[in-house]
């Protein structure tokens, strides 16, 4: 199996929303069903199953009323589809796996614990007097202040820092693409 198949990002477990919308959508349908088959069996209808298979027997189907009904029950439906097909936990970056694991070990690191150690490789670059970090899933961006030194000589020891720190010390799955900006330190 390659490596690339053995380090996937975790997916989060969406049950909750998954047994409340099941749960609303049967409630739903459950008592409409009912409703139906008690009306039909010649049982009295409830106050509202008049009102109801009235308006929805006389509203032509270009109502505003229907249209977004209609429209809001998509847009759930398309969120509720979207959830179901994309991983979740999108704060967690995946590790590698080792090579004599055999894919057992599923390990991640949080974006913010990447950003902190980042930072801190970053902040032990002589002339490096501020640093900021932000971790994305495929790019890491470092804005660094420059104390001292000059900001090419600063840039090129901050990069190679930070590859090193983020190949050893990160060991993610997929490294992301490092972007380091520098500039003068106004303080």
């Amino acid at each position: 199996m390659p490596a690339k198949d053995r380090s996937r990002r975790p997916w989060s477990a969406r049950r909750i929303p998954a047994c409340l919308a099941a749960a609303l959508t049967l409630l739903a349908a459950g008592s409409l069903l009912f409703e139906a088959i008690w009306v039909r069996t010649g049982h009295r209808a409830t106050a509202w199953w008049p009102t109801l298979t009235a308006e929805l027997a006389t509203r032509p189907l270009g109502n505003l009323w229907v249209l977004t009904g209609a429209a809001v029950a998509a847009a759930l439906g398309l969120w509720l589809v979207i959830l179901a097909l994309t991983p979740g936990l999108r704060h967690q970056l995946p590790l590698r796996v080792p090579a004599d694991d055999h894919g057992h070990m599923h390990a991640v690191l949080e974006r913010k614990g990447a950003a902190l150690l980042l930072r801190d490789a970053a902040m032990r670059v002589p002339g490096v007097s501020t640093a900021r970090v932000r971790v994305r899933r495929r790019r890491v961006t470092v804005r660094a202040g420059v104390g001292f030194r000059d900001t090419a000589d600063v840039k090129d020891d901050l990069t190679d820092t930070l590859r090193h720190e983020e190949h050893d010390q990160l060991a993610l799955a997929r490294p992301p693409r490092l972007r380091v900006h520098v500039r003068r330190s106004t303080k």
